[in-house]
């Protein structure tokens, strides 16, 4: 059986404000065609469908179409919701939908029910676990206390013993979307610690043929049978170097990997994160090939330049991000700003922050000023020429 594997969709979401609508129904489109082109026998999707709990109306409209289309093709899918997901939202309709092939799987309680899907060689029963936020299913799965390890151990109990009953040979799936050991992480997941901790081990899984994951959104093999497929597309200059893709997977008459194949998706426009003052950005031949590209710029310069953003995007039109961090010596005392604030009052702090964001300190008037205005807030009666010098 071919299983083509997707996950962390995030219908919705923007990229530094930059719609990815466009984007996303680019995805959609590919997925469809890998779907027919490849002899796909099912689809799974292991949560974070949409990138909020209420999505926006075109997001719904994308998400809608995909089902349709997934639906005319007459190949199986099977989803989970995921963290950024509302379950109860996202699962309106299941047992209705369940009759095109499509499913949705939503609830914790219906974890150890699977969709069986046949082929050739016997049933392959797909379970669908959804994001388990420990908080909320902990009297689902009877655990008292602990975190993700604990309620994700006690679905698995529930699959493992529902397989158990079934015919000899029935081969397995699981979705589920956690964060497990080993995985590597970027900046555009929202973070599930419970008590400090977040990951769970991979062999929480353990006695299934196949565990597709979802969360992290870069594709990682955890191990020959646990893998992430990775979000379709960047969502974060922390995965300007990932490859996005999905997992072709053949299952064999015993369960066996036969085939893992990553499939790439469809990529918008580069992503680059370039480094440098602001002259050495504007004029390095080097970053010819990044003037497409979506960019992250940090510069180094030692004062703030005048108008960076207006400059960088003379020669980087699709600069999204802009940062500043100065080069300084070790030995500076502003390298390490924070670890300065300790002992001093408000107005030698307020003073070393226009030395930290503006590269010089305050001149005589300005100190002037700030020290106003804080006489003015101690009082209470902070005057309004006062409170424009300080906005000034």
């Amino acid at each position: 059986m071919r299983v083509l594997h997707t996950s962390d969709w995030h219908l919705g979401r923007s990229l530094h404000r930059v719609s990815m609508l466009d984007a996303q129904a680019a995805f959609v489109a590919r997925l469809v065609a890998v779907v027919r082109e490849r002899a796909v026998d099912a689809v799974v999707v292991s949560g974070d469908v949409y990138d909020r709990a209420v999505p926006p109306l075109a997001a719904v409209e994308l998400f809608d179409d995909a089902l349709h289309r997934l639906a005319d093709l007459g190949v199986p899918t099977v989803m989970i919701s995921g963290n950024h997901d509302s379950a109860r939202r996202l699962g309106v309709g299941a047992g209705l939908i369940d009759r095109a092939g499509i499913h949705l799987r939503t609830d914790p309680a219906g974890c150890s029910t699977p969709v069986l899907l046949p082929d050739a060689h016997g049933d392959v029963a797909f379970y669908g676990l959804p994001y388990l936020e420990p908080a909320l299913v902990r009297d689902e799965f009877e655990v008292e206390r602990g975190g993700h390890e604990d309620v994700l151990g006690a679905a698995m109990d529930r699959v493992r013993a529902d397989l158990a009953g079934r015919p000899d040979g029935t081969r397995s799936v699981v979705l589920a979307h956690a964060f497990v050991t080993g995985g590597a992480v970027s900046d555009s997941e929202r973070d599930i610690t419970v008590g400090g901790v977040a990951s769970v081990p991979a062999g929480v899984f353990d006695g299934v043929d196949y565990v597709a994951l979802g969360h992290l959104h870069g594709s990682q093999v955890i191990s020959e049978r646990v893998r992430y497929s990775g979000s379709p597309l960047a969502y974060s200059f922390s995965e300007a170097d990932h490859r996005k893709s999905m997992w072709l997977i053949e299952l064999g008459p015993a369960g066996e990997l036969t085939t893992a194949e990553r499939i790439d998706c469809p990529v918008p426009r580069p992503l680059a994160r370039v480094r440098g003052t602001l002259d050495e950005l504007l004029d390095a031949p080097e970053l010819a090939r990044h003037e497409q590209s979506w960019i992250e710029a940090t510069l180094t310069d030692a004062l703030r330049p005048d108008e960076p953003m207006g400059r960088l995007t003379e020669r980087f039109p699709h600069t999204l991000s802009l940062v500043f961090d100065p080069d300084r010596a070790p030995e500076d005392p502003d390298v390490s700003y924070a670890r300065r604030l300790a002992g001093r009052d408000d107005q030698q702090i307020a003073e070393d922050f226009v030395t930290h964001v503006r590269g010089v300190g305050p001149d005589a008037g300005e100190r002037e000023v700030l020290r106003e205005a804080f006489d003015a807030v101690r009082t209470g009666g902070a005057a309004e020429g006062t409170a424009r010098e300080v906005a000034r």
